[in-house]
């Protein structure tokens, strides 16, 4: 059987429109570097707290990055295939392999537990081959584990989402995890990339440095209005507040 791809990639706007129009005027002139803005990217110093890892499988991993990537706590977001046996497998040609997304967290400030019940939250566990719109087994729902004791908290959680209806069955998966492997750059930070101000805003990092960045990670769930709204806000403020710092420059013009 065929898979059919159905994603809207028209983009659709997510910033409010004074604030568009605002960064319409920053995009001109940030076509000379010296006008150009750049947000410090705060990365917490984790040399005393490793970080750890967690990847599940939730549907369009363009969207899943885009959940995860606002939470505090989240350092850094990566999308890519898992699930399958398929060596090196790719966008077009993936073959037994699921979407999903790795989150790097600081297990200080986030659990892995949290992170379980986002995931939840964040799609449809009970739909079979596919999510939403998207068919296909690529899009299966999958909690990859690594050790006894993720496994144990996913399983629980399964058995609890379970309980909410018994009109239907939670499809997701529980695996040990296996390989992951990076998708191309071209899918990374996909939401914040569709949003060509936001990157101006934050300095038009590097392909590498934007994958791997923490900002890149919370703006790209901010673009795609998943961040929890005390995130979302908080963003939009400090957004503003660099706005209106760069204002008085812009006006001279």
């Amino acid at each position: 059987m065929a898979l059919v791809r159905t994603r809207n990639t028209d983009v659709s706007p997510c910033l409010p429109l004074l604030l568009q129009l605002t960064f319409a005027l920053l995009f001109v002139f940030c076509a000379d570097k010296a006008w150009c803005i750049r947000i410090p990217d705060r990365v917490p110093n984790t040399a005393d707290r490793p970080l750890k890892t967690a990847v599940f499988a939730l549907g369009c991993f363009w969207r899943s990055e885009a959940v995860f990537g606002c939470l505090n706590g989240v350092v850094r977001t990566t999308v890519g295939y898992a699930g399958g046996s398929k060596i090196n497998p790719e966008y077009r040609s993936l073959g037994d392999h699921a979407e999903a997304v790795q989150v790097e967290y600081d297990p200080t400030v986030i659990t892995f537990k949290q992170l379980l019940d986002v995931f939840w939250s964040s799609h449809d566990p009970r739909q079979v081959f596919g999510q939403g719109p998207d068919v296909g087994n690529q899009y299966r729902s999958i909690i990859f584990t690594n050790g006894t004791e993720e496994s144990r908290l996913a399983s629980v959680s399964k058995e609890r989402e379970q309980t909410k209806s018994r009109s239907s069955i939670v499809t997701t998966q529980i695996q040990q995890l296996g390989t992951f492997y990076p998708a191309e750059p071209e899918h990374q930070k996909f939401e914040l990339k569709r949003h060509p101000l936001l990157l101006q805003l934050i300095g038009n990092l590097p392909e590498e440095e934007l994958e791997r960045s923490s900002l890149a990670a919370k703006l790209n769930g901010f673009a795609a209005e998943l961040c929890p709204l005390r995130i979302q806000k908080q963003i939009n403020l400090k957004i503003n507040e660099i706005m209106k710092k760069a204002w008085p420059a812009l006006k001279d013009i």
